[in-house]
């Protein structure tokens, strides 16, 4: 069996992003929103409810694992449920939290792809931080859907695959894309080979995950904005959803035609931007949603294949 915890939905900055007063950030600190409060982007997979993967190390990890006492100490005077940390891509709203975790009392196992490690080593080397505490042992990803065993996660097996996106504005080669900077993860019960397919940063649904969203029970994937010109409309910005490597919901081509084809798959949507109007469960936009059959994420959601 595959267990998911959704540790936290938000994209980068949570939600209410602590400097917004966009009208979702307004409004749900006035009371005026029905919505749920979120921090940023990561998930924690297990086969058998004991041992965990930690897939991004978001800046909110402290209160992400007070939140969910699985992962807390429970066996020593110090120690975690967590076993290795995986990497999607080396932003900062899902690798700070490696920081956070520089007391574990032994070299924390992080997998990523080649490009992430690059990216961690110099641009924000926080991984030569770490050398100075803890120390990482660092499992190259590869990005070609070679399947891979992570050591104390026995009865799942883990496939990257690369995306089309940008590497970050600290990255080596940020001008200059490489397959390996943002990752799709599959994830199969080894036994009964169900699947669910992770991708919190989907510019497109390229022709070759077809098979492998098609082959997934679970598809939980990028909800980062409604629309292209989302921060334009909130007045929060000049960035488009898709120059950041980010496939809306709305419009010709965005995420909820590309999942219509999907009809056997439970769906669901993560990494959800502060301005996202979906936040707001009582919008118009959350009902498109939902008659498309299309889950919002939530911090604390429990997914099981």
């Amino acid at each position: 069996m595959i267990k998911l915890r959704v540790l936290g939905s938000a994209a980068g900055g949570g939600f209410p992003q602590w400097n917004c007063n966009c009208d979702n950030c307004e409004g749900f600190r006035h009371g005026r929103l029905k919505a749920r409060a979120r921090t940023q982007s990561s998930v924690a997979i297990s086969a058998n409810g004991v041992d965990w993967l930690l897939v991004n190390a978001s800046p909110d990890i402290r209160q992400q694992i007070l939140a969910f006492p699985p992962l807390q100490p429970a066996r020593s005077r110090r120690d975690t449920a967590i076993r290795a940390v995986l990497l999607i891509d080396s932003q900062i709203d899902h690798s700070t939290g490696l920081l956070m975790l520089r007391e574990h009392g032994r070299p924390l196992q992080l997998y990523c792809s080649a490009m992430a490690h690059q990216d961690l080593s110099e641009g924000f080397p926080i991984l030569r931080v770490l050398a100075h505490y803890c120390g990482v042992n660092w499992h190259e990803l590869p990005v070609d859907g070679t399947p891979v065993e992570i050591d104390g996660l026995q009865g799942l097996s883990f496939a990257a695959f690369a995306l089309s996106s940008k590497a970050p504005p600290y990255s080596p080669h940020r001008h200059d894309p490489h397959p390996g900077d943002n990752i799709g993860l599959a994830v199969t019960d080894t036994v009964s080979g169900r699947s669910l397919f992770y991708a919190p940063g989907l510019a497109a649904i390229e022709p070759h995950l077809l098979p492998v969203m098609q082959a997934a029970d679970v598809l939980l994937v990028d909800g980062t904005c409604w629309s292209d010109d989302e921060l334009l409309r909130r007045g929060v910005g000049g960035k488009r959803a898709l120059a950041m490597g980010h496939l809306p919901q709305s419009g010709a081509g965005g995420m909820i035609e590309s999942l219509a084809p999907f009809e056997r798959q439970r769906k669901a949507l993560i990494h959800i931007n502060n301005t996202n109007p979906i936040l707001d469960e009582e919008s118009a936009e959350r009902s498109v949603l939902t008659k498309a059959g299309i889950e919002v994420a939530y911090d604390g959601m429990d997914i099981e294949i």
